[in-house]
């Protein structure tokens, strides 16, 4: 992509735009965020070879609007886009370059000694340019950072063309000065060598601060530290780790793991089985999130009568979520869908698994709504880091973002607490394997629009893009 004999450098946008994609106003940014200054700093600055520098590209009228004391950017080659002569570009400064175009800059930059000298190309404005050149194909990657505010603005940027490119990454809500905004990762969409298993585009082009804030690291880096630090068993069998925590944001995309499969079809048969409150598997060789003797000994006293033909063990799970107890009067799922319409500050939205009595692997959930956004935390006594956390972080993710869905609100965030997580010694050189697998960006859910009962939703009505 950025090989010394390419013909035409490739970049990345960097900018910050409100809710209307505006960008500024009478050549000023119409906000003072410090951290995203910071932000934008870091990404178009930072290399990973200390030896190389970074090339911003601007438009003219970007080059003016930039402070005399940011001017030119330092540690970075800034290259000026323009036509006609202009005194403010210090033509005899090593670190200011003029081009008539972008086409003519990305040539340049191509060859020696620029190809040897220049790491990444980040193409930063202004908005008659970003339109022309935001969703061009040679643009590999798009760093938005979305400003909250609706404010009036006289340059505006294109939007995201979304059938180009896709969430590598986004940063749960910052508020700064009174504003609210989060960090914006997007990608090209890259195709598959079909056959050979293999990507025809990594995503390490990626600023590498940026590369590493794709969720999935959080995972990596706990099962990681597990195999490396764990706690080792009496009989050598497993590594364990008290008291864990992984953090998703549900609000572009689902935190379906991309470096191991996980098995999405019956992910989504779990979720709608408990919500309707069944008490058997409809497949075999569904994972139930809680199974043991004494649930359906419990589930005996209620006259269910499981048998083998069934399934291994019946879900105690969905029959309390749908029912408290026994006389089943009470539908906890449907409590805490009336909560989150009709009293969404109530701080004990909460949905109980099963009873602690029985030691289940899963015990409590709950949700908080704030700035019309619903999230979910869970607490998992125990579980197993390879297989069950994977799709326990799908299964409740799913859980959340149709209680979402049903109640009318933005899916946030979903925070998984795990009291012992553990991995089997003999699953620790497939982990191992697994570490070595590079991520790709997370797919998006979409639910049927026209389903708002959650009792109404089907398989069918689920569906993730770009999996």
């Amino acid at each position: 992509m950025e090989a010394q004999n390419a013909q035409r450098r490739s970049y990345q946008v960097v900018i910050a735009a409100t809710r209307d994609m505006g960008i500024g106003i009478d050549m000023k940014l119409p906000w003072d965020l410090p951290n995203e200054f910071q932000f934008f700093q870091d990404v178009t600055s930072r290399t990973s070879d200390p030896r190389k520098t970074n090339a911003t590209i601007m438009g003219r009228k970007s080059w003016e609007a930039t402070p005399l004391e940011f001017r030119p950017l330092p540690d970075r080659l800034n290259v000026v886009l323009t036509r006609s002569n202009c005194h403010s570009i210090p033509t005899d400064d090593d670190n200011v370059m003029v081009c008539g175009s972008m086409e003519s800059a990305l040539e340049l930059l191509a060859k020696p000694p620029y190809s040897f000298s220049i790491e990444k190309v980040f193409f930063i404005g202004g908005g008659e340019l970003l339109r022309h050149y935001m969703n061009a194909p040679s643009c590999d990657a798009i760093h938005l950072t979305e400003v909250d505010i609706t404010v009036p603005c006289d340059t505006f940027a294109p939007r995201v063309d979304t059938c180009l490119y896709h969430p590598w990454y986004s940063s749960l809500p910052v508020v700064e000065n009174g504003i609210r905004y989060c960090f914006n990762t997007y990608v090209r969409r890259k195709d598959l060598i079909f056959g050979s298993g293999v990507e025809a585009e990594q995503y390490s082009f990626l600023p590498k601060m940026v590369f590493e804030r794709h969720e999935e690291f959080g995972y990596l880096n706990l099962v990681q530290n597990i195999i490396s630090n764990g706690d080792m068993n009496d009989n050598n069998t497993l590594l364990s780790k008290f008291g864990c925590q992984l953090r998703f944001n549900l609000r572009k995309t689902f935190p379906l793991l991309t470096t191991k499969k996980v098995f999405w079809v019956g992910v989504v048969e779990e979720i709608l089985q408990l919500i309707n409150g069944s008490t058997y598997p409809k497949e075999k060789g569904i994972n139930h999130i809680c199974e043991s003797d004494k649930a359906k000994e419990y589930l005996d006293s209620f006259g269910v009568n499981a048998t083998e033909e069934d399934g291994d063990h019946p879900l105690l799970t969905g029959l309390y979520w749908s029912y408290s107890d026994a006389s089943q009067e009470f539908s906890q799922i449907s409590d805490v869908i009336n909560k989150i319409k009709n009293n969404p500050h109530d701080r004990g939205i909460t949905l109980s698994a099963c009873k602690l009595s029985i030691s289940p692997c899963q015990t409590f959930a709950q949700f908080y709504v704030a700035n019309g956004e619903l999230s979910c935390q869970i607490y998992q006594s125990s579980t197993e880091a390879s297989l069950g956390i994977p799709f326990s972080i799908a299964a409740y993710s799913l859980l959340t973002c149709i209680m979402a869905h049903v109640c009318d609100v933005v899916a946030g965030d979903f925070i998984h607490l795990i009291g012992d997580a553990h991995v089997n010694t003999s699953h620790t050189k497939a982990i191992q394997r697994q570490l070595q697998i590079s991520q790709k960006p997370f797919p998006i859910l979409k639910i049927n629009p026209e389903k708002t009962k959650i009792d109404h939703l089907e398989a069918s009505d689920l569906d993730l893009l770009d999996i």
